[in-house]
C-alpha cells in the first residue's frame, strides 16, 4: 500500500466497458512526512475521494481486482481510504 496525495481528476471520452462507472483520479505518491515522490499515477476512486486528498492506494493488480470484485476490469491501483491525519514520531 501506498499514500498519495489526489492532483486531478481523468476524464476519458472513451473508456473500457469495465470502467465506465468508475471515477479515474490522478494521484502523486507521497511519504509519510508529504514528500512528494516518483510520478504521478492514475487510480480508480471507490471511496468518493477528490483533489487535495491524502488516500491510501492498493498498488497491485490482482488486489485491485478482488476489491473492486471484478476479475475483468483492467486495473493496477485503487483507492481505498481517505486519510485525515498522519501522525509520524521522528526520532
Amino acid at each position: 500500500m501506498t499514500i498519495g496525495k489526489v492532483t486531478g481528476t481523468y476524464v476519458a471520452t472513451q473508456k473500457n466497458d469495465q470502467l465506465m462507472d468508475k471515477k479515474i483520479l490522478i494521484v502523486q505518491p507521497v511519504t509519510p512526512t508529504g514528500t512528494y515522490f516518483g510520478r504521478e499515477i492514475l487510480a480508480v476512486d471507490i471511496v468518493d475521494a477528490g483533489v487535495g486528498d491524502t488516500v491510501l492506494l492498493m498498488s497491485e493488480g490482482t488486489s485491485a481486482r478482488q476489491i473492486l470484485e471484478n476479475d475483468k476490469i483492467p486495473v493496477h491501483t485503487v483507492i481505498v481510504g481517505v486519510i485525515d491525519d498522519i501522525d509520524v514520531a521522528i526520532q
